[in-house]
């Protein structure tokens, strides 16, 4: 895939998947945002700087999809190779890890259980479509390059320290 076709590609999906799980379902469950801020004691602005990284993390984790990857995240158009440079030598589901700190950051500024149910619920639906469907097509597509990957790299909580593995031949560490 060309890296233009690459760029739009990922733009679309990103349009029609993280913002509607992150951004519009959470509009329309809390009132289209009208809900009171939160009365507890820094919950609001922890949750602007939690929802502001997530946003940050999201579209680095998209950019490295269409540049990195050369295709997009939407399973109709994946990577022509495995991405694992940057935010992913971190963490291996960045993506859904930003759009649960969106939520996150959501449910904080609101004090909403609605919000915080919802977030629950897309955990949820995003570790099950992980395990039955991303990790098997991964290791299928990138066999042995993936499986070292998903050996030193967390799926879930981030690694403080970059994993600085060997992929492909390039040392991931220098960039």
């Amino acid at each position: 895939m060309r890296t233009l076709s690459a760029i739009a590609g990922s733009a679309a999906f990103f349009i029609a998947a993280p913002c509607v799980v992150a951004g519009l379902a959470p509009w329309l469950l809390s009132d289209r945002w009208r809900l009171p801020r939160s009365s507890l004691p820094g919950m609001v602005p922890l949750g602007w700087v939690l929802t502001a990284v997530g946003v940050a993390a999201l579209l680095h984790a998209f950019g490295r999809f269409a540049l990195e990857g050369l295709g997009t995240p939407a399973p109709v158009a994946p990577t022509e190779k495995l991405v694992v440079g940057g935010i992913y030598r971190h963490v291996r589901n960045p993506m859904y890890v930003a759009v649960l700190a969106i939520i996150l950051g959501q449910v904080l500024m609101f004090s909403s259980w609605t919000l915080a149910a919802y977030g629950v619920v897309a955990a949820i639906a995003m570790a099950t479509f992980v395990k039955l469907y991303e990790e098997p097509t991964l290791a299928g597509r990138y066999g042995a390059e993936y499986d070292a990957y998903r050996r030193n790299v967390p799926g879930w909580l981030p690694r403080l320290t970059p994993w600085k593995g060997q992929v492909r031949g390039t040392d991931l560490g220098s960039e």
